[in-house]
Formats: C-alpha cells, sequence, structure tokens
C-alpha cells in the first residue's frame, strides 16, 4: 500500500484496498462548493471536519430502504429476446475475451472489439466465473450461462450480452476507478455505443433494440466508495450520481432501447462487518436515499420519453426479507460468511475451513457479495415479477 488516498470497496472477490493514484480524484470540492444545502439533520459539513457529514448522518434513525417496484407502462417479459446488462461485481460474467476476474469482454486498456470477437465470446462458469463462486442473477433469469463450462450466448433462448465489470462506479467524475484498468459504468455503455451494439445488430436474435431488455444493477460501489466523502448532503449527492447514470442511459436510448430495468441497492448496512460495526457504512438511512434518488431519476425517464418501458425493482426489501426470515429461503447463516469460500474444495470440504454448512446455506458469500443461492432465489422472485406484469 502507498501512502496516497486509499478506500474499502468490492471487485469479484471481495474488498480490496483501492489507491486514488492512476485517475483524476473526484470533483468534490466543486460539488461542495456548489451544493448549498445540509444535510437533513440540520448538521453541515465544516472546513476542518472531513467526515462531519457522516457523523451526524450515523445520527439519523435508520429508514426503510427501498422504493416499491414499479413500471412506466407496459412490460412484456415474454417477448424479451435478449439482455443487454450493465453494472459491477453484482452482474459480471467471466468471458473467454474478458479480464480474469472482472469482464465478459475488454477493459479500459483492451477498449475496442470487432463484431467476430464479442459475437464468438463465451461466458464462462466455474468458481470464479462470478464474484459469487457460481451463476448469479443475470445468468439465473435469462438461464444463459448458468452450466460449468463455456456457453455462448447465441444459444440461449434469452441471450446474455453482459458488459458489467466488477468493481465498477458509475461515473470517474466524482469516484475513482478502482484500477486503472476498470470501465465505469459511464464507460461500459460509450464502449457499448461504439462497438457492441454495432455488433449486435449482426447478430440476428439482437437486431431490433425493441425486442431486448437493458438490465443495470449499479450503484453497490459508489455508495460504499463514498460513505465517508464530506459532502455537505448524501442526499444531493445520490440525487447527482443517479442523474449521471441516466444521462448514460440516455445514449442507450438514442440506440432504439425501449425496454430498462433497473436493480435497487441491497441492504449493505447488513453485511456481516456492518451487522458487528454500531455505525454501519453506509448505514441503512444512506441505502434507502441512494434508492429514493434511483426512483426519481427512472421515474423522469419514463416521463420523458413516453415510448420506454421502465422498472426498477425492488431488489432491497426481497433481500431484506431473506435476511429476515432465512429459514424460509433454506439459508442458516445471515451474519457471516464462510473464510474458505474461495478454496476449490470448499464445496464438498467446507468443513476444513471451519464452515458448518455449506456454501449454499449462507447469505453471505463474502464481506461484501452474496451467495450464488441468493442470487438464484432473488432472480426467481425477479422472473415471477416480471411475468406478473
Amino acid at each position: 500500500m502507498s501512502h496516497s488516498q486509499a478506500f474499502m470497496s468490492l471487485d469479484a472477490r471481495g474488498p480490496m484496498q483501492l489507491e486514488d493514484t492512476r485517475v483524476d480524484a473526484p470533483r468534490l470540492a466543486e460539488f461542495s462548493k456548489n451544493t448549498q444545502f445540509p444535510i437533513s439533520t440540520g448538521g453541515q459539513c465544516g472546513t476542518g471536519g472531513g467526515y462531519a457529514a457522516h457523523t451526524a448522518i450515523s445520527n439519523i434513525p435508520l429508514a426503510q430502504a427501498g422504493p416499491l417496484s414499479k413500471q412506466t407502462s407496459k412490460f412484456d417479459w415474454s417477448s424479451t429476446n435478449a439482455v443487454i446488462a450493465f453494472g459491477d461485481s453484482y452482474t459480471y460474467v467471466q468471458g473467454t475475451q474478458g479480464r480474469q476476474n472482472f469482464s465478459f469482454i475488454g477493459d479500459q486498456f483492451d477498449f475496442a472489439y470487432d463484431t467476430e470477437t464479442l459475437l464468438s465470446n463465451k461466458i464462462v462458469q466455474n468458481q470464479t466465473g462470478t464474484a459469487e463462486g457460481g451463476p448469479n442473477w443475470i445468468e439465473y433469469l435469462t438461464d444463459c450461462g448458468v452450466k460449468d463450462g463455456l456457453t455462448s450466448p447465441k444459444s440461449c433462448e434469452k441471450q446474455l450480452w453482459d458488459f458489467a465489470f466488477a468493481g465498477a462506479d458509475i461515473s470517474t467524475e466524482y469516484i475513482p476507478l478502482h484500477h486503472n484498468y476498470t470501465l465505469s459504468l459511464e464507460n461500459q455503455i460509450t464502449q457499448f455505443t461504439q462497438y457492441g451494439h454495432p455488433a449486435l445488430q449482426k447478430n440476428k436474435q439482437t437486431t431490433n433494440p425493441k425486442e431486448t431488455l437493458v438490465a443495470i444493477w449499479i450503484g453497490i460501489n459508489d455508495i460504499s466508495d463514498s460513505a465517508k466523502y464530506p459532502v455537505p448532503s448524501f442526499q444531493e449527492f445520490y440525487k447527482t450520481l443517479t442523474k449521471s447514470l441516466f444521462a448514460s442511459v440516455e445514449s442507450l436510448y438514442d440506440l432504439g432501447y425501449r425496454k430498462y430495468l433497473f436493480m435497487n441497492l441491497p441492504p449493505l448496512d447488513r453485511t456481516p462487518g456492518n451487522q458487528a460495526d454500531i455505525n454501519p457504512s453506509p448505514n441503512a438511512t444512506q441505502v434507502a436515499w441512494y434508492n429514493q434518488a434511483l426512483e426519481t431519476q427512472a421515474d423522469a425517464f419514463g416521463a420523458g420519453h413516453g415510448d420506454v418501458e421502465v422498472r426498477v425493482f425492488d431488489a432491497h426489501s426481497r433481500l431484506a426479507a431473506m435476511l429476515d426470515g432465512p429459514a424460509r429461503y433454506g439459508i442458516v447463516n445471515t451474519t457471516g460468511f464462510c473464510v474458505g469460500y474461495d478454496q476449490p474444495d470448499i464445496e464438498v470440504e467446507y468443513l476444513k475451513y471451519g464452515c458448518p454448512v455449506p456454501l449454499e446455506e449462507y447469505f453471505w458469500f463474502n464481506s461484501g457479495h452474496l451467495t450464488s443461492h441468493v442470487h438464484r432465489v432473488l432472480a426467481e422472485e425477479l422472473e415471477g415479477w416480471l411475468k406478473s406484469k
């Protein structure tokens, strides 16, 4: 670790010490200067109190985080031929043309690709093929890439083209990259507009963007990375972050995509580390504020485009219900994780690593990611919800 500023956050295989040495620092000073509003408690970040805003927010009664899942128009899951995904390690899948443990295809240094490279790419499913030790929610939802080994998205009934990058935040405008090769959500979409979309126009099942669902789950790293930033108002900061998100989504709209699914934040205040901390970071109020900002921006996006179908799925409430009533879902442990989660024989030799139950009976895969079992349950609930609308 160098002497430079470090941030704790998540990449594909768990938390990492992240150094702000290779990218421009976020424009927090400009944000603070131009944002003249106190945080909700009436407290305000002073010139000498870098963590004053966080200290004040920790004293707020914890809110119920997560808006109701909602839509702006009719949504027909059955007519969806393919899913294009963007996000972070909760959504990333390993590809044969991707950066190991980070992406399906390319990175910030390997930005360009041609049609053949994308369309011949395959999803890798093994213990390290996702950040969950097995299939994740988007693979379960599409039933694409779930089986061990290699899967061509073109072979799936609902094709999955996943451009999420593990460790991604929304934009480097306010939060620095985890690594100099990380693709932020903003750059995932930029890369897609330049190379992914033209390539998918040559794939029979994705030639019509109106029959393709755009799925985005982002913000997990953003709220964790920025939880102690000296901003005068986290509510306004989250509004700024989500506005940045939807500014990028406008590029997808311009390409003809009209069906959008957004996932709100999970209960990050209840990670193993946060459950053991009297001052969780982020806390439930911060998560609630971010989720509210996401819903507001999704509503505005839908209202501004009369021809789009927009949904926000309340992943937070579903996951909180699993934490509150784990037995119903076959879960035994909700407060910790198996320390041997990344060992090659963990599936059968969990006792050797001091873990009393198999991984699928844990809620948390590691200090910040959900187990593949939890992703499967979440995907089942999401699919049922999509079919019911």
